[in-house]
């Protein structure tokens, strides 16, 4: 196979713009819209491309089209291509140790934008003052749209399973924990099993969320009843309700600050440990400023560490990371497996 160079109208920049637009659009009505030109014109640019690289990118039945294997292999090498041409003043800065500009999108769930990235957003801020960063409160479906889409550099929350096209990075793990008033009878004992809790009426987010259906995933397991006296949307109701000894809860540490007025209890015989870490779409090129975040997070550039990552019970204390409990210490993949 032999490519010529293209000529000043068969801009190969061009062509892989309208190819990967129209991948991502899985339309070239869409993809003309978003490229801001028309239909014709990214039907020409695509046949283009085709014809120099001698294969068929798409098959096409009418109006209908569909990638076809040599497709999702250009796909793969062209989108980190046009995404490095794209942010090529932001790398140059960065290698040159001026990353004082550009914007950073995170996408992630209430609880890690309430109680995890705080800190990690303030150090991020104070090193790199000129980066504009936007917060996205998604989850679910549309969290993952959002990185799918580009819409955001990267998602922090729990872990991704059976999504091929996203990668997690592990960073750290929480464990779910009781939750009781201070002075609440299972204080006094010495270990907490599910036939202590039992007796007692739970405090649970809605039953549509995963949280629900775990904790009824591991009482049916032990073949425990349980009952529920309140459904509460937030963790931080959640909490309330508990100190006003109107139930216990099973919540997960990432919501706790140390300052509550409630005894914690841990449930790690029963209940797995939560992973949380980042999660990017597979061949993403990642920003200066997304891969100097990532960085921050994974190596605790921070004074101040979150709570749940400390041994310390107080946000106002100077935390050295060699003090840290080693299990909240981040993991790689093998020894999360």
């Amino acid at each position: 196979m032999s490519i010529s160079p293209p000529s000043y109208k068969q801009n190969r920049l061009k062509q892989l713009r309208a190819f990967c637009k129209t991948v991502e659009t899985k339309n070239i009505s869409r993809a003309a819209e978003k490229l801001f030109l028309t239909q014709p014109t990214i039907s020409l640019q695509i046949k283009a491309l085709e014809r120099e690289l001698e294969v068929i990118v798409f098959e096409r039945h009418g109006p209908q089209i569909r990638i076809t294997p040599d497709g999702e292999l250009l796909y793969e090498i062209a989108k980190p291509l046009l995404e490095g041409i794209d942010n090529l003043a932001q790398t140059f800065a960065s290698k040159s140790g001026r990353l004082d500009s550009g914007e950073l999108t995170i996408v992630a769930g209430e609880s890690t934008i309430l109680y995890l990235l705080p800190e990690f957003v303030a150090c991020f801020k104070e090193r790199h003052p000129g980066i504009h960063i936007k917060l996205l409160n998604e989850t679910g479906r549309d969290g993952l749209a959002k990185l799918r889409s580009d819409a955001a550099d990267f998602a922090v929350g729990p872990m991704v399973e059976g999504q091929a096209d996203l990668e997690h990075k592990p960073l750290f793990s929480f464990e779910q924990v009781l939750i009781v008033p201070l002075d609440h009878p299972l204080t006094r004992r010495n270990k907490v099993t599910l036939e202590d809790i039992s007796p007692y009426g739970l405090i649970l987010p809605p039953r549509q969320l995963n949280h629900w259906r775990t904790v009824d995933l591991v009482f049916e397991q032990h073949g425990v009843p349980y009952s529920v006296v309140l459904e509460a949307g937030g963790w931080e109701v959640i909490k309330r309700y508990v100190e006003q000894g109107m139930g216990i809860s099973i919540v997960n540490e990432i919501c706790l600050t140390g300052k509550e007025k409630l005894a914690v209890i841990p449930l790690d015989s029963y209940f797995p440990r939560r992973i949380y870490g980042a999660v990017t779409r597979r061949g993403k090129f990642m920003t200066p400023q997304a891969q100097a975040f990532l960085d921050g997070m994974s190596t605790f550039q921070c004074t101040k560490l979150p709570y749940k990552l400390a041994v310390a019970h107080s946000r106002d204390d100077d935390l050295d990371p060699n003090e840290l409990d080693p299990r909240h210490l981040p993991k790689n993949i093998v020894d999360l497996d």
